[in-house]
Order: C-alpha cells, then structure tokens, then sequence
C-alpha cells in the first residue's frame, strides 16, 4: 500500500495526525500551458532566466521529486506518466502516479495569445481512458461552474459519463472543481456558490464512485471549514495552488488551508516555479508537520536556499509579503 492510500485510511478513520497530510505535486501544466509550461531555466546560483525549460527538465523534476518520496501523489499528462511509468520510476515508490483525464477549456489560460480564461468553460478530454488505465490507476477528473444552465448541465452530464467509464475499468478518481474565472462574486460569494454545487454534485453518487478527494481554490476560512465540516472523514478537502505569488502565499495557503480542514495540497505553480523545488516542498512539511508559522516558514526557507549557494527571486522582506486576498480575509 502506497502512502496516499495509507494516509486516507487514517483521515476516514479519524487517525489523522500532521504527516498524514497529502502533498502532491501537480506536474501537469502541459496540458493547457503549451511551451511555456515546464517553467523557465535557472542559472545554477538561482538566477531566473528568460529562456523556457525543455520537457526533458520538466520530466527530470519530476523523477527528482518522486525519488525523494517527499509528495504523495505525482500528478501528470499522459505523454509524462507514459515515459515515467515505463521507465519504472513508480514501481518500488511510496509515490502514487496520477494522469490528468480531463483538460476543459478553463486551463487553456496559459496559451500565448490565447483569450480561453474569458469565457465559460467547456468539457474536453484529450485523453482516453482506456490508454490511462494501462500506466495508473488514479486520476483527476476537472469540472467549472459557470451559473449557467445549459453548460452547467452539460458539464454534469459528462463527469456522469466520465464516471460510469471510470468504474467499469477500475480508474479512481479526485475531482478539481475550479472557481470560474467569468463570474464576477466575491471571494465569499464565490466559496458558498462552489461548495453548494460541490456537494449537490456529489449527494447523488454512491460511495464507489465518488472521488477520492477534492481539489478547489481556497476562498477563505469560513468556505472551507463549512465545507470540511459537512461529511469529515468521507469528503477530504483538498486544495490548488493557483498562481506563484510569494514564498510566504506558499505557506500561509497551507497553514490557513490545514487549520480550516483540508487534508490535500495539490500545487503546481508554486513549486514548479520556486527555487529549488525539493527546498520548497520541505519546508511545506515543516508548515504542517512542526507546526512552523509562515513568516518563519519564509526564514527557514531562504536560510535553505543560502546553504544551497542559491540566489533567492525576491529579498527576504517582499517574499515574506501576503498578496493573495483570500489569505487576508
């Protein structure tokens, strides 16, 4: 039994402690992110450069990431699970490998002159699960609201598609549900609006078929501790990253995130993107695990990068700055 199965048992049993907490790390960009998505090359001080990253680096990161075992789960395409899985890279890990099924028009937003984050969201998979299920076992499975009748209806209707397949073969799942970039709500609205459809989504569902875990945005406390508190123990809260922001987002997403209930963090950007990504992602740990507040998080961070010889993206001061609003509400 792999980690990510172990610590679930513990959160549904109500065994949960700090390292039962589920990091996995979302390398999986290059299904709506085209040649930008592997990030960009760094001089060996740090130095951020201009010139982007080739896919090759993006799959040494991630064979970097597994063989440290510090995630749980290494979320990928297909094209990367394909080369990793093959090359075995999964097959004495405590790292459990995941493919992305679905890519709807809502994560095309990183396509260069592309305009897809401005309207609705629209159902689209490129890959096929009959592929999928001859290299993982698990997979995430997206869905955006849209509060509008006929998508949101269409979007339902495919997940019951995706879910009656899924079952047949043996996938398992987790369900990422964004908040839709064309509804202008607040923070607060918008937490409400997405729990309810969250839960109203899954209230017809039978607990074979039912995902894993969540993945959503963090809206705040009050959204996620009402949402964790609705059915603890059978609904594990997980949360995305979003964007970079600074070292100190990073960590106060994930104190704020784990104190109000989420036992999951699936963030892409702000590892992908960091440093040093193995750094980051002990440091992440060190959040949950030893209880570190995120200003010191920040300290212990760069102190890590120090001894490393590398250079950090912003002084101590800026990336100690709280930017996301959500972690200010």
């Amino acid at each position: 039994m792999k980690a990510l199965d172990n610590k679930l048992k513990n959160i549904r049993n109500s065994n949960y402690k700090p390292s039962d907490f589920i990091i996995a790390d979302a390398k999986d960009a290059d299904m709506g992110g085209g040649r930008r998505a592997p990030g960009y090359i760094r001089e060996e001080n740090g130095k951020l450069t201009d010139k982007p990253a080739s896919y090759d680096s993006y799959l040494n990161k991630m064979e970097e990431m597994t063989k440290s075992e510090m995630v749980d789960v290494m979320l990928m395409s297909m094209t990367s699970a394909e080369k990793l899985v093959n090359k075995d890279l999964f097959k004495n890990s405590q790292v459990t490998p995941a493919v992305r099924l679905n890519d709807t028009s809502c994560i095309w937003g990183m396509l260069r002159h592309g305009e897809y984050d401005k309207e609705e969201s629209r159902p689209f998979s490129t890959t096929q699960l009959r592929h999928a299920i001859n290299f993982v076992d698990l997979g995430l499975y997206s869905m955006t609201f849209n509060k509008n009748v006929d998508r949101d209806v269409l979007m339902l209707n495919k997940y019951r598609d995706f879910r009656d397949e899924a079952e047949k073969i043996g996938m398992r799942h987790f369900l990422e549900v964004f908040n839709s970039a064309t509804m202008k709500l607040s923070i607060k609205d918008m937490g409400e609006y997405v729990n309810d459809c969250i839960l109203k989504t899954l209230a017809g569902q039978i607990s074979k078929e039912k995902p894993l875990f969540l993945k959503i945005a963090y809206n705040g406390p009050k959204a996620m501790e009402e949402l964790a508190s609705y059915d603890p123990g059978n609904l594990v809260i997980g949360i995305l990253g979003g964007g970079k922001g600074t070292s100190r987002d990073c960590f106060e997403l994930l104190r704020q995130a784990c104190k109000y209930g989420a036992r999951v963090a699936l963030f892409g950007r702000k590892v992908n993107l960091s440093e040093n990504q193995l750094t980051i992602v002990q440091t992440m740990r060190n959040v949950i695990e030893n209880d570190l507040k995120s200003d010191e998080a920040v300290k212990l961070y760069h102190d890590e990068l120090n001894k490393l010889n590398i250079k950090p993206d912003r002084d101590l001061q800026n990336d100690s700055e709280l930017t996301e609003e959500s972690l200010k509400m």
